[in-house]
């Protein structure tokens, strides 16, 4: 009976209804994609969009979780699940600056689609929730003599809420401050684009710097709620620690000192209370 009632919990959460745009370009690569589901309502609606995770390696918008999508769309939110480059196509800033980029087509394309381009949020678990740190704290990339109308669109967020996401990817930082051998996981090296001998040089640590959300953080930021399962501990294992609530503890830490609003919740949450926090954060 346990595994009925499991088996029946995640099927109710890959169920999505189809959305209204899908397979949306929003750039030249066969991965610049994303779906869109639109809330109904007479007024512009906020927008949150989907990174998926998989260490940059893998995954694919298709993982947006239904519970999220159907809560958010019940509250009048409307939601985007987006693909972006992986690390054996391009290594950092392609999966960064994809994400930016789906941002600023989405807000070229707000009246269209109903969308209050003032109210855009992120969200995403591991890498995903990297890349929507990233652009939480990162200064806008909109670059406003741009030919090109989508580059003159701001990527900004009005806030971020995310899950088992690393806050740096500096493997020094790694290294320091969560501990073990969390430097080490797989995944790394081809995000940076660096070879073993390359880690400790000194283009190492401008691109260490350049890719970790932490490092862009300014007392002008957006509000951000990160959740950890709590079991993803440091240890000898390379790799182990990686999805580390330590990461959130540092980040919180350094938002408090700007007097920024950081939320870090370990072992609970869930999509009821993301959503709850999402809207309190996204009133007008």
């Amino acid at each position: 009976m346990r595994a009925l009632i499991v088996f029946a919990l995640l099927l109710q959460q890959q169920e999505k209804p189809r959305p209204d745009v899908a397979n949306e370009k929003y750039g030249d690569h066969e991965r610049h994609v994303f779906d869109l589901w639109k809330a109904k309502s007479d007024t512009p609606t906020p927008l949150v969009i989907f990174i998926h995770g998989g260490g940059f390696r893998a995954g694919s918008k298709e993982q947006l979780n239904g519970n999220l999508l159907r809560r958010c769309l019940e509250k009048g939110v409307s939601v985007a699940s987006i693909n972006y480059r992986l690390t054996n196509v391009a290594p950092f800033p392609a999966p960064m600056h994809d994400g930016a980029r789906a941002v600023q087509y989405m807000r070229s394309k707000a009246k269209e689609w109903n969308l209050d381009p003032d109210r855009f949020a992120a969200t995403g678990g591991s890498a995903g929730a990297g890349i929507s740190l990233w652009l939480a704290f990162h200064d806008d990339l909109a670059d406003p003599k741009s030919e090109d109308p989508v580059a003159r669109m701001s990527t900004r967020l009005a806030c971020a809420f995310v899950s088992n996401g690393q806050t740096s990817y500096d493997r020094r930082f790694i290294r320091d401050r969560i501990g073990g051998k969390a430097h080490e996981h797989a995944a790394l090296p081809p995000f940076w684009g660096l070879k073993p001998e390359e880690f400790e040089t000194e283009k190492a640590y401008k691109i260490y710097e350049e890719c970790s959300p932490i490092h862009h953080l300014t007392k002008d930021d957006v509000p951000v709620y990160l959740s950890y399962g709590g079991n993803d501990k440091p240890s000898d294992k390379p790799g182990a620690g990686i999805h580390s609530e330590k990461f959130g503890m540092v980040l919180q830490e350094e938002m408090k000192k700007l007097g920024l609003e950081c939320e870090v919740v370990v072992g609970r949450g869930g999509p009821d209370a993301e959503v709850d926090w999402l809207l309190k954060h996204l009133k007008k």
